[in-house]
């Protein structure tokens, strides 16, 4: 079968259906603006470069949260923990009061870091670009956590439901 014989257009639900297949973390990006906190969570993080040390996610171009961030010209990466999922949904949430109940702190740069996390990286916004229906926002890690995170697991998403890691015992 030769792949001009592929159908050549892509359907929206069957392309998410297929992303769907790729696992990702959860992350929770976030920023303070004018005293308040704002932020929404966040699957389409990744490393970029580590010299210097720059950091990517994606956010719809329709975000209610995103240019808030933009106006502070930084955010920080909440990476969750598998014990996190009420925040992922929280945050996933448009129109609701994403911090209630949420415990913080401030970051470095200012930046809400959610308690519990399993990682943190403090950003300064680098570079944005359009791509599509989103924006890559790319930032330059500024601080981070440096604490061991040993008993911790990261919050995974596969097919569309939130995953474990199998704690797998040397034997």
């Amino acid at each position: 079968m030769s792949l001009s014989s592929f159908n050549t257009a892509i359907e929206p639900l069957p392309f998410r259906e297929a992303l769907g297949h790729y696992a990702s973390g959860i992350t929770v990006i976030t920023s303070l603006v004018d005293g308040e906190p704002v932020g929404f969570t966040c699957q389409s993080f990744y490393s970029v470069s580590m010299s210097p040390p720059l950091v990517s996610f994606s956010v719809m171009s329709g975000s209610a949260s995103y240019p808030r961030m933009r106006q502070a010209g930084r955010f920080a990466v909440n990476i969750l923990s598998d014990e996190q999922v009420r925040i992922s949904n929280q945050f996933a949430r448009r129109g609701t009061d994403k911090w209630q109940g949420i415990e913080w702190q401030a970051s470095p740069l200012g930046n809400p870091l959610i308690a519990c996390s399993l990682h943190w990286l403090d950003c300064e916004i680098y570079a944005e670009h359009a791509a599509g229906d989103h924006l890559i926002v790319i930032g330059e890690v500024k601080a981070m956590n440096l604490q061991q995170t040993v008993a911790m697991q990261p919050l995974l998403y596969f097919k569309g439901e939130y995953r474990h890691i199998a704690v797998h015992s040397a034997g």
